[in-house]
């Protein structure tokens, strides 16, 4: 996007592309600047008093439960997730064929798009619960998958590309919004670090980071569309989870 609105392509590859990275070590800077300010929670500061955290894969290992949802809730959200960040770029430029000027602005708009969903989502979830808004993904996810790529990949216009990704946020939305704090609240304060961090980044690894490698792995093979039915494959599994776990939001940890 900077090259195409304020920079020339020589302007970019010289210096321009350090931009982005300047200003993430800005806000990362002001996040630590602002973390080192926010009040801990009623219930951490309790818990801090009362418990003593352990971050031990033996105590880890006392909540099996809770790690095999952590995998099981991440596995199509993540997936989900990076095919409609990471590989969308790749797959509306080289599948659906748009310029690359199309495409950045198809991309940059459908992540607004989703940037304002979070937190209606999130908000949503604080009314009705965690598990509707994960089951409503789940199910949307496992249906309207394979659809929304096969009638996007047959789309040429970069205004029905920017629709129908949008529409996949929709249902995507329902896991991204509110993924984190539901893992949060599966655990106590002693463990919740680990026992989020550790097979959260696992899963995200092995289901997110190679969805994009799946997906090209496939296109090389002229079967482009077994990626679809892989990652609709993967959404229903989880869905499975979302319908058999309990709602954190109702029967939360965080307290614990």
């Amino acid at each position: 996007l900077l090259q195409k609105v304020f920079l020339t392509p020589a302007e970019l590859k010289a210096w321009g592309w350090r931009i982005p990275f300047v200003i993430g070590a800005m806000l990362a800077i002001f996040a630590a600047v602002m973390r080192r300010n926010l009040h801990e929670t009623e219930a951490f500061e309790e818990a801090s008093r009362t418990v003593k955290p352990t971050g031990s894969i033996l105590g880890l290992l006392q909540y099996p439960r809770e790690l095999l949802l952590v995998v099981g809730l991440t596995a199509g959200g993540t997936a989900a997730f990076y095919t409609f960040t990471t590989y969308m770029q790749t797959f509306v430029k080289l599948s659906v064929g748009l310029t690359e000027d199309q495409t950045t602005f198809v991309i940059f708009g459908t992540l607004i798009f989703a940037t304002f969903l979070q937190p209606i989502y999130g908000a949503l979830s604080d009314r009705i619960g965690r598990k509707p808004l994960l089951i409503f993904f789940g199910v949307v996810g496992t249906l309207a998958t394979v659809p929304i790529l096969t009638e996007l990949k047959a789309s040429k216009s970069p205004l029905m590309a920017f629709l129908l990704i949008c529409a996949a946020w929709i249902f995507v939305a329902g896991y991204t919004s509110i993924n984190a704090v539901v893992k949060a609240e599966l655990f106590p304060t002693k463990v919740r670090a680990m026992g989020v961090g550790i097979p959260y980044s696992i899963t995200v690894s092995i289901f997110g980071g190679t969805a994009p490698a799946i997906a090209l792995y496939f296109k090389s093979l002229g079967h482009e569309e077994w990626f679809y039915y892989y990652l609709s494959g993967i959404i229903l599994v989880s869905l499975i989870i979302y319908a058999t776990m309990r709602d954190t939001k109702h029967e939360s940890a965080m307290h614990e």
